[in-house]
């Protein structure tokens, strides 16, 4: 996951050399904009929950906004089929969701129902940065366009900032999240979960066995920007950053990407 033990050590040190709140023994407090299926995934796997309601927290003939209001969140952590209030996974420990905004504020309350501790329903995303430690955006299925507008408030207050992927649609938005982030000091980093994959680390470094590569080839989960920017970032993680150029072909615009690293 984006929150396991290297993240979160790596948020202790930046939290430490900043002068942050308190010490790292108290949560870090959470503010969550947007309340999609990996908001629900990310906020289930670091804040006590109920998993019975997880399970099914809006009736399954009643119309839903996103699949976890249907259970999608509850079987990636509850995988026991004779005990759903088992969890499967290890919980990330450290942090507290305190405030949660989505553009449906229905969803918005109805995740909040899910946790022990309800976190406070935001009516507006700048909100969701005010007294917190650490910005969250979520975006299962989008394209990141609207990135630099849902990060901008909590940038300009200081707050650390994950960015779900991609960070940005465009490049001028990419470079102005980064410039804000740069004049407000404040921690920000955005990527995609197989840049974190241990199996990938592992696989890379066998590449050396093989001899000198002259292609590879990574098959994607969709031609969408939100599942797209997963076979970007496992041909980066396995083959390196030193992209030289990119070219985009095929029926669809991101059907085919080919990045060449030059030689």
């Amino acid at each position: 996951s984006y929150l396991t033990a290297p993240y979160h050590k790596q948020f202790e040190r930046v939290f430490n050399s900043r002068g942050y709140r308190g010490a790292m023994s108290d949560p870090i407090r959470v503010g969550l904009i947007r309340c999609d299926t990996h908001g629900a995934y990310y906020g289930a796997l670091c804040a006590r929950h109920d998993p019975l309601r997880l399970q099914m927290p809006l009736p399954i003939e009643q119309q839903a906004r996103y699949s976890w209001q249907h259970g999608g969140a509850h079987f990636y952590f509850y995988t026991n089929y004779a005990d759903p209030q088992q969890l499967s996974v290890e919980f990330v420990e450290g942090f507290r969701l305190a405030k949660v905004w989505d553009e449906d504020r229905a969803a918005a309350e109805c995740l909040a129902k899910v946790f022990d501790e309800r976190p406070t329903v935001c009516d507006d995303f700048a909100a969701a940065s005010d007294d917190v430690d650490l910005v969250f955006i979520a975006d299962c299925n989008g394209d990141g366009r609207d990135h630099l507008e849902l990060a901008r408030p909590g940038l300009e207050k200081g707050v650390a900032t994950f960015v779900d992927k991609p960070l940005a649609l465009t490049m001028a938005d990419a470079r102005a999240l980064v410039e804000l982030a740069d004049e407000h000091r404040a921690p920000m980093t955005s990527i995609s979960i197989l840049r974190a994959l241990p199996a990938a680390a592992r696989f890379a470094r066998r590449l050396d066995e093989v001899g000198p590569l002259q292609f590879g080839s990574v098959q994607g989960g969709g031609t969408a920007m939100a599942g797209h920017i997963h076979a970007a970032s496992l041909a980066l993680a396995l083959f390196g950053t030193g992209v030289e150029s990119v070219q985009a072909m095929g029926e669809t615009p991101l059907q085919t990407v080919h990045l060449s690293y030059g030689e």
